[in-house]
């Protein structure tokens, strides 16, 4: 299930332990088809995704907003056409290659040690990467260092299903369809194993509230999409 010792032998998937030279090889491997591949995996729902986390963070025209974890920026196009400053921010240089016809600014970068000065984003965004990050408590309060005061961020992420026979059927989704989906569509199918075991190990929404209110963050709230398969967790820097 995932140890350090299968990614090194393999060369193909990260483990649990989210050693972030794994995890940063392992999306550089995906890199190449990762956005048809989400847009399959995830029946065309992740446009909306992206839709609904722009209009969760509300930011206005010419502000600044950190997009971390942006992977291909996609989601940095999603929340430029709000008219903010959208920056795109990945540890993963492959995937910043693949997305680099896309017209917003790209720096690399890890969560945990974000390249930027403190309080100098009015937001900050983080979608399906945080469940990723090596430490997530870390990052969130390195969120909190460089957001300034009144800033707000939104994490949009995998979550737990709240009808609880839709949340059996959605698990045997992530673990037997989904990695059999992947070898159809991915450059690397064997991730999307690791994909399945992170989200099944990841908090449910109350829990991951609490750890973001713990980082120093204010007003958590959060925002069932599709049935609690992904939520949106907001939040203020007082």
């Amino acid at each position: 299930m995932g140890s350090r010792r299968d990614s090194a032998h393999t060369g193909l998937r990260a483990g649990l332990d989210k050693q972030p030279r794994d995890v940063a090889a392992m999306f550089d491997r995906v890199a190449r088809r990762y956005d048809v591949t989400n847009t399959v995996l995830s029946g065309g729902l992740d446009a909306g995704w992206r839709r609904a986390t722009r209009e969760a963070l509300g930011a206005r025209p010419g502000e600044v907003v950190l997009d971390v974890a942006a992977g291909t920026a996609v989601s940095t196009v999603e929340l430029a056409a709000a008219g903010v400053h959208a920056i795109a921010c990945d540890f993963s240089q492959g995937m910043l290659r693949a997305g680099a016809a896309r017209p917003v600014p790209k720096v690399a970068g890890d969560a945990m040690a974000l390249p930027l000065a403190d309080a100098s984003a009015d937001g900050l965004v983080i979608s399906f990467g945080l469940r990723n990050v090596a430490d997530p408590d870390v990052a969130l309060r390195e969120f909190a260092r460089v957001v300034r005061p009144g800033g707000t961020l939104v994490v949009c992420e995998f979550s737990s299903p709240t009808w609880a026979p839709f949340r059996t059927v959605y698990t045997e989704y992530l673990m037997r369809a989904l990695p059999r989906i992947a070898r159809a569509v991915s450059s690397n199918p064997d991730a999307y194993v690791y994909l399945a075991e992170s989200i099944r190990a990841w908090p449910d929404q109350p829990a991951l509230a609490a750890r973001i209110q713990a980082a120093g963050w204010a007003d958590v709230e959060w925002r069932d999409l599709t049935g609690g398969i992904v939520a949106l967790h907001r939040a203020v820097r007082p």
